[in-house]
C-alpha cells in the first residue's frame, strides 16, 4: 500500500449541465411542478407577476442576460431592484378558454358492488361477493381459482361458484370471466347465442384460431366456409375484455411545448411557456446580503447556497427554453410543405441532419422530441413525429416510412376478397409505383398495420340467385 499523486484528464458533468439535461428532458407539464416546487422549498425565488401589455409593445426578441463567472456572484445583478432573470415570453394570442373537466365514471369495484347490493343476498353471500369483486384485475378478469377463494373465506367452493355465475352476469358483459375462452362465452351466453356455430367455434376451437384459416375450421367443423365466415363476423363483434376502455384513469390533456404560427409569408416558433411560473430573484434578501459584516457567517453561507441553487435553476430553463426553440426552428425549415400542405408532404429526416444543422448533440435532440408536443397549422403532432426514415424511389425523390405504410394500407382494401393479395405481389405493386423496399420490409410494414397474412383475409363471396325467366 501507498500514497501517489496522479495527473490525468477525466471528462466529469458538471452539475450545472446535468441540471440542464434534466430540465430539458423534461415535458411541460413536469417542468411546471418542478419549477413550483422549488419556489416552495427555495425561498430567494419568487413568482413574477405578469402584467398585460398592448400588442405592439410585447417583445419578441429575449432581454440580455447579466454576465456571471462561475466562481464569483455580483450580488447587485441579481439582488437589484430592475434585475429580471427569466425571460419575456411569446403571449398567447388567443383568449383562454375556460378548463373543462372530464366527467368520470365510477371505478369497475364500485360499479359492481353497486349492482351486488342490488340483489337480495345473506351477509355471507355479499361476503363472499366482495371477495370475488375484489380479485378481479383491472381488465376484468378473476384472478384466482374458486378453491382458493373457498379456503381464504372458510366456505364451501359451490357457494363461491353460485355467487360467480351471479358476478358474471353483471354489466359489463364478460366481467369475472377466467380466461379468454369463457370472457367470450359469458358474452355470448347473455346474447342467446348457446349452440350456434359463433359459440362452437369459441368453445372448442378458439386456441386454432390464429393457426387455422376458414376453409380449415370448415372441414375440421363439416361446414360450409360460408358460415364459418358469418360465425366469425359474430365473433368480431365480442370485446376481447370486459371493461374494453371503460374505468380507466382520464387522460392527461397533451399541453404543447411549442407552437408553431404562421405570421405573415415566415413560420414563427413561440415557446408556450404560459403555465410555467416566472420566476426570479427575490429582492427582499438583498438587503440582507448588504448588511456586511452584521449578518452572521451562516446566514450568508445558507443565502449563497440558495442562489447558487436559484441560479442555476433559471439558467437551465432559459437554457431549455432557447434549445428547444432552435430545434424547432430547424425542423420549420426541413419541413416547410408540411406545415403548408399537410401530412402527405411530410419528408424524410433524421435526427442527425437536425443535429448538423443546429450545431449540437443528437442525444440533445433526442431528448428535445421525446414526449414533447408542438401545435402546428396542421395539427397537434409529438415532436418525434417529424423525424422519418425514408424509402428511395426511381426518380431519386424519398418517400417516409408512414406514407409507404399508407400505401400498402390502400393496396391491401382495394384488393379482392376472394383473392387476396400476397406480400410479393404487394411488394409489386409497390416496384411498379417506383418504391424501392425490400419484400420482407413489406411484410415488416404489414404486421406494424396488425395485418393479417393472405391466408386469413381471404373470403368466399357468396353468389347471388339467378332469377329464372318464364
Amino acid at each position: 500500500m501507498r500514497l501517489e499523486l496522479q495527473l490525468r484528464l477525466k471528462q466529469v458533468l458538471a452539475p450545472q449541465l446535468i441540471q440542464s439535461l434534466k430540465m430539458l428532458q423534461m415535458p411541460l407539464l413536469r417542468l411546471e411542478q418542478t419549477l413550483r416546487h422549488e419556489l416552495s422549498t427555495n425561498p430567494l425565488l419568487e413568482e413574477e407577476e405578469i402584467t398585460e401589455q398592448p400588442e405592439d409593445e410585447r417583445e419578441i426578441a429575449e432581454p440580455d442576460q447579466p454576465a456571471v463567472e462561475d466562481n464569483k456572484i455580483d450580488w447587485e445583478a441579481y439582488l437589484g431592484d430592475d434585475s429580471e432573470f427569466y425571460p419575456r415570453s411569446f403571449r398567447e394570442r388567443h383568449e383562454e378558454l375556460p378548463e373543462q373537466m372530464p366527467v368520470l365514471e365510477p371505478g369497475l369495484y364500485e360499479y359492481l358492488i353497486e349492482q351486488l347490493n342490488f340483489n337480495k343476498l345473506t351477509a355471507e353471500e355479499v361476503s363472499i361477493g366482495e371477495f370475488i369483486i375484489g380479485n378481479l384485475d383491472e381488465s376484468g378478469l378473476l384472478t384466482v381459482s374458486v378453491e382458493e377463494m373457498a379456503e381464504a373465506l372458510k366456505v364451501k367452493a359451490e357457494d363461491v361458484e353460485r355467487i360467480l355465475k351471479l358476478v358474471q352476469t353483471f354489466d359489463p358483459p364478460g366481467v369475472a370471466a377466467r380466461d379468454l375462452r369463457e370472457n367470450l362465452l359469458i358474452q355470448m351466453s347473455l346474447k342467446k347465442m348457446e349452440g350456434s356455430l359463433a359459440w362452437r367455434i369459441v368453445d372448442e376451437h378458439l386456441h386454432e384460431l390464429a393457426r387455422k384459416t376458414h376453409l380449415q375450421l370448415a372441414r375440421i367443423m363439416s361446414v360450409p366456409v360460408e358460415r364459418i365466415q358469418d360465425a366469425m363476423e359474430q365473433i368480431k363483434t365480442l370485446s376481447p375484455t370486459s371493461v374494453q376502455g371503460r374505468f380507466v384513469k382520464a387522460a392527461l390533456p397533451i399541453v404543447p411545448d411549442l407552437i408553431v404560427e404562421r405570421i405573415g409569408e415566415e413560420y414563427v416558433v413561440l415557446h408556450n411557456d404560459r403555465h410555467v411560473p416566472r420566476l426570479r430573484i427575490n429582492s427582499a434578501y438583498r438587503n440582507l446580503l448588504k448588511r456586511g459584516n452584521n449578518s452572521p457567517q451562516e446566514t450568508k453561507k445558507y443565502v449563497r447556497e440558495k442562489l447558487e441553487q436559484a441560479r442555476w435553476l433559471l439558467n437551465a430553463v432559459n437554457q431549455r427554453r432557447s434549445t428547444m426553440v432552435k430545434v424547432m426552428n430547424a425542423i420549420v425549415e426541413e419541413q416547410g410543405e408540411f406545415f403548408e400542405k399537410g401530412v402527405q408532404h411530410l419528408k424524410p429526416l433524421i435526427m442527425e441532419e437536425i443535429a448538423q444543422k443546429v450545431g449540437m448533440n443528437v442525444a440533445t435532440i433526442s431528448r428535445v422530441a421525446n414526449e414533447k408536443y408542438a401545435q402546428t397549422p396542421q395539427g397537434i403532432f409529438e415532436i418525434k413525429f417529424f423525424f422519418n426514415s425514408g424509402v428511395a424511389r426511381d426518380d431519386g425523390d424519398q418517400m417516409t416510412k408512414r406514407n409507404v405504410k399508407t400505401r400498402i394500407q390502400g393496396i391491401i382494401d382495394a384488393e379482392d376478397p376472394a383473392r387476396p393479395l400476397s406480400d410479393q405481389e404487394i411488394f409489386r405493386r409497390l416496384q411498379a409505383d417506383g418504391i424501392q423496399l425490400a419484400r420482407r420490409t413489406v411484410t415488416k410494414y404489414r404486421e406494424e398495420l396488425k395485418i393479417q397474412p393472405a391466408r386469413f383475409r381471404k373470403r368466399v363471396v357468396k353468389k347471388k340467385p339467378v332469377k329464372a325467366f318464364t
